[in-house]
């Protein structure tokens, strides 16, 4: 089990990333616009660069639901392997075996 402190850290960059992501987008539009003049993508520069580094969607951990394990993690289940497995096994994911040969 991950730190609870973790997990909420992470929790609290996934509420800042929605908040701020209309914001993000469009000042890294007026920068990325080379028809603008450079004084103002400059300011733009500056503007977003002044947004807390919490906001930005890179921050983010990918985690597992269950446990908070910060590794080995599974983007279509959420899951961690460990977690993956548990599961798995006792027949709680349809469709999913363990393999063997």
């Amino acid at each position: 089990m991950a730190k609870k402190s973790a997990i909420q850290k992470n929790e609290k960059r996934k509420r800042m990333v929605a908040r701020d992501a209309a914001k993000r987008a469009a000042l890294k539009a007026t920068i990325r616009d080379l028809s603008l003049p450079a004084e103002e993508r400059f300011t733009a520069q500056l503007k977003l660069s002044s947004l807390p580094r919490n906001g930005a969607k890179i921050r983010i951990r990918n985690r597992c639901a269950l446990s908070g394990r910060p590794r080995g993690v599974y983007r279509k289940f959420q899951l961690s392997r460990i977690a993956l497995r548990e599961l798995a096994s006792s027949g709680y994911i349809p469709g999913m075996v363990k393999s063997s040969w």
